[in-house]
């Protein structure tokens, strides 16, 4: 059940991270926003840290950054992977992954905020 929910706030997400970026990210309906977000949520369980192992010098030399470009790298993945959704660019694709990050991290803290105080913490 938590995985459900975890891929229902993930195409929400995607939803408004393409919103955000009409020129960058299309999508074609809500049901390709779901199975991007799973194709994303599959990718960064398998490949992203196989991706992260083999690139720990470049990420050391530039501070972390280049974990900005795996991230990257992953949406752009799932474009040639899933048929409606759209990214024109690579600076698209980094912005996407950007704004997809900050959202799902804005709604886990909500969601932890409010098991706190639902146990009266």
């Amino acid at each position: 059940m938590r995985f459900i929910g975890t891929i229902l706030i993930n195409t929400l997400a995607v939803l408004a991270a393409a919103w955000i970026l009409p020129q960058g990210i299309l999508i074609e309906d809500n049901w390709t926003a779901l199975v991007a977000a799973l194709v994303i949520a599959l990718l960064n369980a398998l490949l992203r840290p196989i991706l992260i192992v083999l690139t720990i010098p470049f990420t050391i030399v530039t501070l972390g950054l280049f974990l900005l470009v795996i991230n990257a790298g992953m949406i752009l993945l799932t474009d040639k992977l899933v048929d409606g959704f759209e990214v024109t660019s690579f600076w698209y694709a980094l912005l996407f992954s950007l704004i997809l990050s900050i959202l799902t991290s804005i709604v886990n803290k909500a969601k932890k905020d409010g098991k706190r105080d639902a146990y009266g913490d």
